[in-house]
């Protein structure tokens, strides 16, 4: 019997098994795109951040300079820095949309799998605001002051770890060399747990949308979904390309284009948008290390998903109560996102503790809703 060449060659058959005849469920929709344009995004973010890192200068005099400089003088460096800082964004559109399918479609089943997708998720949020802080803009140096002066709410330890954080008593260059450090190392990190993420998910099998376990049901990955996985990539290149060409400053904020200024304090600090959300739990505790605690508990939450979500049919679809609480927690992330970025005053900051009581309540109902409906239909 006839063999390709690439199932026998011994570099080509793991790349042959893990892409080409990996056998997929045969109804997985366009929501499963999201997992290959994550990989797509990284390599982008990693690629350009490469180039960017030759010609940045990490040092509080010459950041914002070297930033400049990128954009006016290097061959196309305006090219790469506008798609590294958008790329940011689309990452995050991506991983909310890939976890959210996640939660949907019951992959959080998938334990190892899930939650080593939630420590990405962590990750990717650290690599993100330790580069918003690299251009030392007037938002990148007040953001990074108000985020790294949360770990003083933590009690005995808080003040020295923000000074260790700090490399001193105030941000300052020695705070700039460890952030640009670190945000180099992060990807990296994160191209290894990708790499587990993966071994888990093809030891497992992807879950599906009405939860097929049959290998009946299963087709070979390449042709059925590397078609659609170009489409998705067609898409997100095409819209990235135009924000960076057409509109780079659209989700950036303006402030940020003045350089640092520990003298003067913007009208209002706030972080990019994707981190909107968790800002606006953050700031509707009035304690200091009670809101930190809802902050971080409101993604170590998602670790608690494949034990509190105990149900028989595996996706949300069989489940029509959870999925007016899944498109109410949908609406509920929009919402914080948008108090997260105005101003603290009334009826915002009532709006926002209301937002987030709603936020760790409805976890609760997803899980009663589960068990109520499995004994309801038995």
């Amino acid at each position: 019997m006839f063999n390709p060449k690439r199932k026998l060659h011994p570099l080509l058959k793991p790349i042959s098994n893990l892409v080409i005849d990996l056998p997929a469920p045969n109804n997985l929709n366009y929501a499963w795109n999201f997992g290959s344009l994550l990989g797509l995004c990284l390599t982008i973010q990693i690629v350009t951040g490469i180039f960017l890192a030759m010609h940045y200068t990490p040092h509080i005099l010459g950041a914002f300079s070297s930033c400049i400089h990128i954009m006016r003088d290097v061959e196309n460096g305006w090219v790469l820095r506008n798609i590294h800082a958008n790329g940011g964004s689309w990452f995050f559109i991506c991983i909310y949309i890939h976890m959210g399918r996640g939660m949907y479609y019951g992959s959080y089943r998938l334990m190892e799998t899930w939650n080593i997708g939630v420590l990405l998720l962590f990750l990717t949020m650290a690599a993100a605001f330790l580069g918003y802080v690299l251009p030392w803009g007037q938002m990148s140096f007040w953001g990074a002051t108000v985020i790294t002066n949360l770990m003083s709410a933590i009690p005995y330890i808080g003040a020295p770890l923000v000074e260790w954080i700090w490399g001193g008593f105030a941000i300052g260059n020695p705070t700039l060399n460890r952030f640009f450090t670190l945000h180099f190392l992060v990807p990296f990190i994160i191209v290894i747990f990708t790499i587990f993420h993966l071994i888990f998910l093809h030891e497992t099998g992807s879950s599906n949308p009405i939860g097929l376990t049959s290998s009946s049901n299963k087709t070979k990955f390449h042709w059925a979904y590397t078609i659609k996985d170009l489409l998705g990539v067609l898409i997100f290149l095409s819209t990235l390309l135009f924000i960076c060409m057409f509109s780079p400053a659209l989700l950036g904020d303006p402030e940020n284009w003045s350089m640092a200024n520990p003298m003067v304090t913007p009208l209002h600090i706030k972080p990019e948008w994707y981190f909107l959300w968790a800002y606006a739990i953050l700031r509707s505790i009035p304690n200091k290390l009670g809101g930190v605690m809802a902050m971080f508990a409101a993604i170590v939450i998602l670790f608690a998903a494949p034990f509190s979500f105990n149900h028989k049919l595996q996706s949300t679809s069989f489940y029509p109560v959870s999925q007016i609480l899944f498109w109410s927690m949908t609406a509920l992330c929009f919402l914080l996102t948008w108090i997260g970025g105005r101003p603290i005053e009334e009826p915002f900051d009532v709006l926002g503790q209301i937002f987030t009581f709603m936020y760790f309540s409805l976890f609760i109902l997803f899980a009663a809703s589960y068990f109520v409906w499995d004994k309801f239909i038995n």
